[in-house]
């Protein structure tokens, strides 16, 4: 239902970098009179020729017709001054991201405008109360964050402040459906949904890599050939650029009051100083100066042995059993069917949460014998493996080399908590669910927001329900008892539904609502 208080049919963008121009492209292509203002001498004029240069490429690439192209150029209007503005209905400013020159320019602009016209703010990191807080009607001020490009990032968050109009979220999410993108829904927290959600991946990541568990290169394979994800939070890094993501990892965590869950890592603030920034200057955790990525590890092969030891193993749950026995099975490798191994048995230990020796110690077999195995994702793709620090030689080749024979990818990490798998898809989906415990935005809206912005392939509530909430909690308990780390606590939300057995996505319902918690 149209809100006819709030029916937006002309849009104003203020700031026509790459944000602000993407903005106005969609807007244009949707059929709305698009005005651009910038306070650069011929930034919004060169901003209109770009974006004609962009609907031609559309059309030759059958993306659009020539008179859709012509259509969305008619749209596109020139604002030589503020006051060329008044008449629109929604005004969005992409300008720098300092709150004193926001605050100031939706002063400037209440002198302006109209009481109906709609303030938003595509800031990614400021709070959007702080922005209205100066202004007369602060209701009418919302936040509206794209994501860079923004034609194909297909997702935007509608912030809501403390005194934001309730229609006004209703009138956005509206318009964002009509330009081809998902509205997702936050309360006005630091990095609203998908940028709070993003600490999971990468500071974890770099925790697990300050702690000597292996190779960057190595924790970037785990992730992405193991896990599922896109890419390895040390190439996405170097493809950010840290100048950019060093930055919000900060902004985040002070915002929280130094929220441990957040805390950056001294070695991306070191590598921001030195300049080694990732793509953009040829150098981060890789290198880039031949065109391509240097300095991935290469993956470590085991030709098969002439004899192997038979195979005894422990799982803390069954279908990992059943797993990892059709595998061996398959491989023609014998089993310890013993209640406790042979003293020649290779202990397989897939285990979660713990390194090698506390499992091995849990289990009652020689840690000398032990070699865990990461099962929360399967053993389908890559294999992780984790002697302990005194497994034999002979056990940890033998296992390599197992888990090679049918030309399987093997990881091979220090001794260490949680693996890295277990550990950073945890965390992940923790957090997710946190977020939803503080009711910062709805499951569904959690998980597309971060499935289109972040480009998981499932977002982290549901992700949990895939891989199993029993995995991931028991995996954060282990972890937080045997490092005292208060990171890793589970939420409540995890915990809950858990204890009830059902799923991590689970809302319960009454006559007045959903209720999340």
């Amino acid at each position: 239902m149209i809100n006819m208080r709030y029916d937006i049919q002309t849009i104003g963008i203020i700031g026509v970098g790459t944000m602000g121009s993407g903005i106005a492209q969609i807007a244009a292509q949707s059929g709305h009179t698009t005005y651009l203002y910038d306070t650069k001498a011929g930034a919004a004029q060169q901003a209109k020729e770009k974006l004609a240069q962009t609907f031609e490429k559309l059309v030759e690439k059958n993306k659009i017709s020539a008179e859709q192209a012509q259509a969305a150029n008619n749209h596109l209007v020139i604002a030589q001054q503020l006051e060329d503005l008044k008449a629109c209905d929604l005004i969005v400013e992409a300008i720098i991201e300092r709150l004193d020159i926001k605050q100031s320019l939706m002063q400037q602009l209440e002198s302006i405008i109209s009481d109906n016209t709609i303030l938003a703010s595509n800031t990614s990191s400021l709070s959007i109360t702080a922005i209205a807080a100066n202004c007369s009607k602060p209701e009418r001020v919302v936040g509206y964050h794209f994501f860079n490009p923004v034609p194909l990032m297909k997702v935007v968050e509608v912030i809501q402040g403390l005194k934001t109009d309730p229609d006004i979220v209703d009138v956005l999410n509206q318009l964002s459906r009509k330009m081809g993108h998902r509205p997702v829904v936050a309360k006005d927290t630091p990095g609203f949904i998908i940028n709070h959600a993003g600490r999971g991946y990468g500071t974890e990541a770099l925790k697990i890599l300050n702690e000597n568990v292996c190779h960057f290169s190595e924790i970037d394979r785990i992730l992405r050939e193991g896990v599922g994800f896109r890419m390895g939070p040390f190439e996405l890094m170097d493809l950010t650029g840290l100048d950019v993501s060093h930055p919000v990892m900060e902004s985040i965590y002070h915002q929280y009051y130094e929220e441990i869950r957040y805390k950056p890592s001294p070695l991306t603030k070191q590598m921001l100083d030195g300049k080694q920034l990732g793509r953009k200057v040829n150098q981060g955790f890789y290198n880039y100066e031949t065109g391509s990525k240097v300095g991935e590890q290469p993956v470590q092969l085991v030709e098969r042995l002439n004899e192997y030891p038979k195979v005894w193993i422990a799982a803390d749950f069954s279908e990992d059993q059943k797993q990892l026995e059709s595998y061996l099975i398959g491989q023609n490798i014998a089993l310890d069917t013993g209640e406790q191994p042979h003293p020649n048995s290779l202990c397989l230990l897939a285990c979660y949460g713990e390194d090698t020796t506390h499992a091995a110690k849990r289990l009652n077999v020689q840690p000398e014998q032990a070699v865990a195995i990461d099962m929360l994702c399967g053993i389908v793709k890559h294999r992780t493996l984790m002697p302990s620090l005194v497994t034999k030689p002979e056990y940890r080749l033998a296992a390599h080399s197992i888990f090679n024979l049918d030309g399987g990818m093997v990881s091979e990490i220090a001794e260490s908590i949680g693996f890295v798998g277990q550990r950073v898809l945890s965390m992940v989906i923790n957090l997710g669910c946190d977020i939803a415990q503080q009711n910062i935005a709805t499951v569904d809206d959690i998980n597309a927001a971060v499935r289109l912005g972040l480009g998981y392939p499932f977002g982290p509530i549901e992700w949990g329900d895939h891989v199993g909430g029993q995995k991931v909690l028991l995996t954060l308990n282990r972890m937080a008892t045997l490092t005292y780390d208060p990171r890793y606590r589970p939420s409540p939300w995890l915990q809950r539904r858990v204890a009830l057995n059902l799923p991590l996505t689970f809302t319960s319902n009454d006559k007045k609502g959903i209720y999340q918690c």
